[in-house]
């Protein structure tokens, strides 16, 4: 599954590529220069579907106790790229403000590497103790308020804002083994802040907006090992949120 959402995503920005590559003279072309989809702004609702490139990241506080060692941190998160997709719904408020809900799914692969060892002569741990790769899937629900400025040759600068809800689906939230049994866990259910910026582009068919995304977490998404568990892991952390950036195509 995720192998072929990747084709796509790699098919459509090659696609959408050569298509702007094809149109760009004509969308900057003074000279005959027609103005595309001009009735597209006027819309009261419109839809769409977007594609994005994501880096998910976590910014943690460490614990000092298990956590840090002559001022040196003894958990590191990894990112890596992945990517997501999803639909957009737009409702226009005026010609300069639109409200958009853009749900959709981002799959994310995180590792965090635990070297909190050298608190305690009692345990070394292995690689895999060391080690826990954190997949993640967010049904991603963000609720934009989208401030954009007049046309210019077939292209609107816009920025936007607003708030997210972001579900995981593999959160282990539930899960009575935690990481003595080598599962890591988070929370289901988190909240956060999204800021965008990017420009719209109208041609003769569609609109096509590239743009950057940041998301960012309001809650703590760790979940605590179990009481019986070393400190070795979520004792070591006081506090867990993502951070995430993205580079969104969306077409309407």
């Amino acid at each position: 599954m995720k192998k072929l959402f990747l084709k796509i995503l790699f098919v459509s920005l090659l696609q959408s590529f050569f298509v702007s590559n094809a149109q760009i003279s004509q969308l900057f072309r003074n000279k005959d220069r027609v103005e595309q989809r001009q009735e597209q702004d006027t819309y009261p609702f419109s839809y769409g579907f977007f594609l994005n490139l994501n880096n998910f990241d976590y910014k943690m506080v460490l614990n000092p106790k298990y956590g840090m060692y002559n001022n040196q941190n003894l958990v590191q998160s990894k990112p890596t790229y992945s990517f997501g997709a999803g639909l957009i719904a737009k409702m226009r408020l005026n010609d300069n403000f639109d409200l958009r809900l853009e749900p959709g799914l981002q799959f994310v692969d995180r590792e965090l590497t635990f070297d909190t060892q050298v608190n305690s002569a009692e345990l070394t741990l292995t690689n895999a103790d060391r080690i826990r790769k954190v997949k993640s899937t967010y049904v991603d629900v963000p609720l934009l308020l989208e401030f954009h400025m007049d046309r210019w040759y077939n292209s609107r600068p816009y920025v936007a804002g607003g708030f997210n809800y972001m579900m995981n689906l593999q959160s282990n939230a539930k899960s009575a083994d935690d990481n003595q049994q080598g599962i890591f866990r988070s929370t289901t259910h988190n909240f956060g802040w999204s800021a965008e910026m990017g420009i719209q582009f109208y041609f003769s068919r569609f609109k096509l907006t590239p743009g950057f995304r940041g998301t960012f977490f309001f809650n703590n998404e760790m979940v605590a090992d179990n009481a019986a568990t070393p400190p070795y892991w979520t004792a070591a952390i006081n506090t867990m949120q993502t951070r995430a950036f993205m580079f969104v195509l969306k077409f309407e």
